[in-house]
């Protein structure tokens, strides 16, 4: 099976091989700093931004129209909804917290699951094509929600010995805290946003030029070059098709990690120990 590079190695030959050559164009980081389309109230706003809008207006949509009038025998498009709800009710709140808990931050944890779903679903819509969380902003913003969550969790659970706890663990010898505090510290304080922030970005921007080098390569071969090179153009689209059906299934997986997680880490701030 040929490998995504062998393509690319072969256009960019082919297109230095001759002067009239068509080039080839592949993904560029630049796509994630797009040009501003205009201001508002001063803040630059840009094709991401845009999709950005689009994502949280249609949740907002959705979860209006399937809950405002809500029946004892739901309709299908109730249904639907309620079954997302009851996904990260039962599989993630509940599970992880209990049910007394699981009803106290159920409002975050499903904000934070269906935010990122329908941004990172943006990446395989067609004319969008990236998603809303291939730009730092949201997956920071979210990051930081969930840090603040779980520090509120913990002060809340126990006021006086939250700090101490996660700082100094019960069971280590005194003198080694010289040494497992400051693990602790960035172990909890800060390795934790930061692995949540990057673990998103970072798969979303792969997926994003992933695709965008599998579907340039099919243009290039097909249109550009034509001939027997549109045998190639084939093999690069059916892999676009099989990578697109994956990237739906990252879009739900890292919305489904990135909730877990900050249930996990709520969890651990309301254990009995602290």
């Amino acid at each position: 099976m040929l490998e995504p590079a062998l393509f690319t190695q072969a256009a960019t030959l082919i297109a230095t091989s001759a002067g009239d050559a068509p080039e080839f164009h592949g993904p560029s980081i630049d796509e994630f700093f797009p040009a501003v389309l205009f201001d508002i109230a001063g803040i630059p706003v840009t094709r991401i931004h845009l999709i950005q809008f689009f994502a949280t207006i249609l949740l907002v949509v959705i979860f209006v129209m399937g809950t405002r009038r809500m029946k004892v025998v739901p309709g299908r498009f109730q249904s639907v909804v309620e079954m997302g709800l009851d996904f990260v009710r039962v599989n993630v709140a509940e599970d992880l917290l209990g049910k007394k808990d699981g009803r106290r931050f159920l409002p975050i944890l499903t904000t934070i699951f269906f935010m990122v779903l329908f941004m990172n679903l943006t990446g395989i819509i067609p004319f969008m094509n990236i998603a809303g969380t291939s730009i730092i902003a949201v997956p920071l913003l979210l990051a930081v929600v969930s840090y603040v969550t779980f520090i509120y969790a913990g002060i809340k659970k126990s006021p006086k010995n939250f700090f101490k706890n996660a700082l100094f663990p019960s069971g280590v010898p005194p003198f080694l805290y010289i040494i497992v505090t400051p693990l602790e510290f960035i172990s909890t304080f800060i390795i934790r946003p930061v692995t949540l922030t990057l673990r998103l970005l970072m798969n979303m921007m792969v997926g994003h030029l992933m695709l965008v080098l599998f579907f340039a390569a099919t243009q290039f071969f097909l249109l550009d070059l034509g001939g027997w090179w549109s045998a190639l153009a084939a093999g690069t689209l059916a892999f676009g098709f099989a990578f697109t059906l994956f990237e739906i299934l990252v879009a739900v997986l890292q919305a489904y990690v990135f909730t877990i997680l900050t249930a996990v880490y709520i969890q651990l701030a309301v254990a009995e120990e602290h």
